[in-house]
């Protein structure tokens, strides 16, 4: 059984790196590279449980969150093409004598 969920999860890894490659838009491919990122996370507790290895899902934690980090900073470029701009945009406040 451990087998089919193995080979069942390498099918749709392989799927989704034909939707990375092939990607109509930007975010479809960071979209196919997350679940694609998610699928490997999945396997390495999959191998983890078969294998008898507990170590395996401190990895697949450590993989998440570099997953999570590195998608999020990828979108936060292609929207403002620099990283050194900050999430939340306030305004300037007016100038002193100025009616608001």
């Amino acid at each position: 059984m451990t087998f089919a969920a193995l080979i069942a999860l390498l099918v749709g890894a392989c799927m989704l790196l034909v939707r990375a490659l092939m990607g109509p838009t930007l975010y479809d491919r960071v979209l196919a590279v997350n679940s694609l990122g998610t699928k490997t996370v999945l396997v390495l507790g999959l191998l983890g449980y078969v294998m008898g290895r507990p170590h395996f899902l401190d990895i697949a934690i450590l993989y998440t969150l570099i997953n999570f980090v590195s998608t999020i900073a990828i979108l936060k470029f292609f929207r403002y093409r620099s990283f050194q701009v900050p999430l939340v945009r306030r305004p300037n406040p007016a100038a002193p004598g100025e009616d608001r």
